[in-house]
């Protein structure tokens, strides 16, 4: 687990943050971001995320330039982590104050990047078309890989957890998202055109593959890669140029992998336990 938190001592620094409050959130313990983000599927999720994000060139330039992925990549996950832990589980203040901490980090985000047509163009992080792009590509990474590798059924199916997980993005300054499966893959149709591998992508996405985790954990790791590129559209696996083994035979092992994972650490996750326990405090569950 220290490798998700960032904790030497495994346990999440923001667990405090969904624990305390006399309020609801976004979401109740039946909604499908909740039933979906809980599941050891975003494991392989994360890592479809960071490849899709790879491919916009806006989006590449604030990780090539402001990001510290080479120096500390845990820092980094667990950052990201966080973002999205607490927007799931947290009480509407812990989302608030999360929301302005990652606002903040995007205020100091900004350069230039280079489109397809050879324009040259300003960026900020907080340009709502790099936000959209970005919350698509988690969007669309965690439904996908939850609907190949988890053995929970998504409550409402994939409309609802789109509409729901849409409120996610509002406090980042976000609107006009994706409400529906449909919509979803209408805006990726969009984003197509922008998308591209170049020396700098690459790069990165060599990193993604060869992630300089523990010796121990790299065997696990190779297999969550190839099962996230394996869920991409195909002309964005050729894009990529990485040759991905068939899902046919990554579903069955992958799936597998991560229910043995969340039998070996217990049913019990010290987040949501915490998260129930303040929605039971406030008479919101029973």
């Amino acid at each position: 687990m220290k490798l998700l938190s960032g904790s030497e001592n495994g346990k999440p620094p923001w667990l405090s943050a969904v624990a305390e409050g006399d309020e609801g959130g976004f979401f109740l313990p039946g909604d499908a971001p909740w039933v979906v983000h809980r599941d050891f599927a975003t494991l392989v999720g994360g890592v479809r995320a960071l490849l899709l994000q790879a491919l916009h060139p806006g989006a590449l330039g604030g990780v090539a330039q402001h990001s510290r992925y080479e120096e500390d990549p845990l820092g980094r996950l667990s950052g990201t982590i966080r973002w999205l832990t607490v927007t799931t589980f947290g009480s509407m203040t812990a989302i608030k104050d999360e929301a302005s901490r990652v606002n903040r980090m995007h205020d100091r985000v900004s350069g230039e990047y280079e489109k397809n047509s050879g324009e040259k163009t300003l960026y900020k992080a907080a340009d709502k078309d790099l936000l959209l792009w970005v919350h698509i590509a988690f969007m669309d990474s965690f439904l996908r890989t939850h609907q190949n590798y988890s053995t929970n059924p998504i409550p409402g199916g994939a409309d609802a957890y789109v509409a729901q997980w849409s409120r996610s993005v509002g406090p980042l300054g976000l609107d006009g998202v994706p409400m529906s499966e449909r919509e979803l893959v209408e805006v990726l149709d969009h984003y197509r055109p922008q998308l591209r591998v170049d020396e700098k992508a690459r790069s990165i996405i060599m990193w993604i593959r060869n992630a300089p985790l523990p010796k121990a954990a790299k065997p696990i790791y190779r297999l969550l890669f190839h099962s996230a590129l394996a869920t991409l559209p195909k002309d964005f696996r050729v894009m990529i140029g990485i040759r991905s083994y068939p899902l046919w035979l990554l579903r069955p092992v992958t799936t597998f992998l991560l229910v043995l994972g969340r039998k070996a650490i217990g049913k019990d996750s010290p987040i949501e336990d915490a998260a129930i326990a303040r929605l039971k405090r406030v008479c919101l569950i029973a």
